[in-house]
């Protein structure tokens, strides 16, 4: 970052600033991130920002997300190449190391990072939103859309959404998992298309990718290993069970407890059938509406 800003000249420092929102995404990592984001973009409403992704895939597709501007980019490192010195970032991604970081808070004039982590702090020259933390420059919440909140009926009683990525193919490898369910299987955006016939095959039912909110609103229990699919389903009414994937770090976990979300550790199917048998008797915690909270924040440390 540091090195970029020695190219900067006298037009750079007179441009108005922009904001920039960066999410790390893609086969090999998700769209949790790009979901969280987008939803915050569309609570913050008109105000002029571009979506920064790890993938352009993910990237042409944002409009259908509500989000207008929205650019790929191939390493974290390239975000210089398009921002200027002074501009504004959010930034949610574990992409950077300390050195980055610190580099980061130099050279754009707001830096506000999204984290998981309950061990995590703030640090100087930066703001943050978390999920365990509070305290000046911090905004302790997470971000689940309007949309959730909206209750409609359950139709569908018991759907799986193993992530939207699957590179090693383990939803696969753990079929055994939900042996003998009657089980939905939402489909993943980075699935490969002969792979998702494989899927398609070995589940009664299933919703394309393109329904994923439909599914969210419609499920009366979800299996999910996605965290924000969780926090979605809990909002829209459902009961959701948190698989834990060995891929993924545990960084929910506190959260989801507090919550009194199941979780399930190496596919323990005899662990999934208690949860099962007990689940409409269990009282899940209400989930908090907080993205607007996370929008006045934002909005407020951005001057907008």
């Amino acid at each position: 970052m540091s090195k970029v800003i020695a190219y900067e000249n006298s037009s750079q420092k007179n441009a108005s600033m922009k904001t920039y929102y960066y999410v790390h995404t893609g086969h090999r990592i998700g769209l949790d991130r790009f979901r969280r984001a987008a939803t915050i973009i569309r609570a913050l409403g008109d105000v002029d920002i571009t979506l920064l992704c790890s993938d352009y895939r993910i990237a042409q597709i944002a409009r259908g997300f509500g989000v207008k501007n929205a650019l790929g980019l191939d390493v974290v490192r390239n975000i210089p190449q398009i921002s200027r010195h002074g501009d504004r970032l959010i930034f949610d991604s574990e992409e950077a190391n300390p050195i980055m970081l610190d580099d980061m808070r130099e050279y754009f004039s707001t830096f506000i990072r999204v984290s998981d982590k309950k061990e995590d702090k703030k640090e100087k020259n930066e703001l943050l939103v978390s999920p365990y933390l509070e305290g000046d420059g911090i905004c302790d919440a997470y971000a689940i859309d309007e949309k959730y909140f909206q209750k409609e009926p359950k139709s569908t009683r018991i759907s799986y959404f193993f992530g939207d990525d699957d590179y090693e193919k383990d939803l696969q490898k753990h079929f055994d998992f939900l042996e003998g369910l009657e089980v939905n299987l939402q489909l993943g955006f980075y699935y490969f298309l002969d792979y998702e016939e494989e899927l398609k095959k070995k589940f009664s039912s299933h919703y394309e990718f393109e329904d994923y909110d439909t599914m969210i609103k419609k499920s009366d229990i979800l299996i999910t290993a996605s965290p924000q699919a969780v926090l979605e389903s809990l909002a829209s009414g459902g009961k959701p069970i948190y698989v834990q994937r060995e891929d993924y770090g545990n960084s929910f976990i506190d959260l989801f407890e507090n919550l009194n979300i199941p979780i399930i550790e190496d596919y323990n199917k005899s662990h999934l059938s208690v949860i099962l048998e007990t689940i409409d008797n269990r009282e899940y915690y209400q989930v908090q509406h907080n993205s607007n909270k996370i929008a006045d924040f934002i909005k407020q440390n951005l001057n907008l």
